[in-house]
């Protein structure tokens, strides 16, 4: 039986697969979640060459049943949950005005609603092990806008969300935080600027070299930076930190 589980969604790449990696060197196995089964194994491999167990889940979190399906295929694996991070979530970079329901149903249903049933689900194992809970944001909750309403919309409600379980945690002793990144160059990041670029007349190589400029930040950050916060959030460090909302952005955010 392993020591520290923690489950990690959207473990197949960018944010998700590098928090999983930084974990390994904390926690004795990991539960790697995603719908990307070739980029989960790999995310397996490298958790492995860190010196931790791996089981990969590859399922879509947006379907009803996924929630429950991983908490038990995690107990019953290693016995414990200790730790989750909801990190999976790729919400459509479309105008408020264009968007068909279909789309913003589908970044709920992943993004929003996976988060919520999933935790709900590991809710009394993390009870059991007093452990801890992170729910991936954005900085969009604090600046929503009409060419990515939905994705201001989503990340705020992530934000209330995380709040609302961190009222439940204080009594049943699990810690519960959001993490609001600013730019991090992913494939996400990628496909935002192929959106972002023809907003502001410019070309995909030329957006990805101003936007640093226009969000008045010195660079993008890298996923790894990111996993470290998470990384974090989950440690005995941080034990005392709940309901808390914080921002890695770069400076992006200019407000206080």
């Amino acid at each position: 039986m392993a020591k520290s589980v923690a489950i990690v969604t959207g473990a197949s790449q960018g944010i998700g697969r590098a928090t999983a990696i930084r974990l390994a060197r904390d926690f004795s196995a990991l539960v790697l979640v995603a719908r990307d089964r070739a980029h989960l194994d790999e995310t397996a491999q490298a958790v492995k060459a860190a010196g931790a167990e791996a089981l990969v889940i590859d399922i879509d979190l947006s379907e009803l049943p996924a929630a429950q399906t991983v908490v038990d295929q995690a107990l019953a694996a290693f016995g414990r949950i200790d730790a989750l991070l909801n990190i999976a979530g790729a919400v459509p970079q479309i105008d408020l005005f264009e968007m068909t329901d279909e789309q913003w149903e589908g970044g709920l249903a992943l993004k929003l609603h996976g988060a919520r049933r999933l935790t709900i689900a590991a809710w009394p194992a993390l009870k059991k092990a007093k452990g801890a809970v992170v729910l991936m944001s954005g900085n969009s909750a604090l600046f929503p806008k009409a060419p990515y309403a939905a994705v201001g919309t989503i990340n705020a409600a992530i934000v209330a969300l995380a709040k609302a379980f961190s009222d439940r945690g204080i009594a049943d002793g699990v810690q519960v935080n959001s993490v609001l990144p600013g730019p991090v160059m992913t494939g996400r990041r990628q496909s935002y600027l192929q959106h972002w670029a023809p907003l502001h007349n410019m070309t995909v190589e030329e957006a990805t070299a101003n936007f640093p400029k226009e969000a008045g930040i010195a660079r993008y950050g890298e996923p790894e930076e990111i996993a470290e916060l998470m990384a974090f959030l989950v440690s005995p460090g941080a034990r005392w930190m709940t309901g808390s909302t914080l921002r890695m952005d770069g400076g992006e955010v200019k407000s206080i």
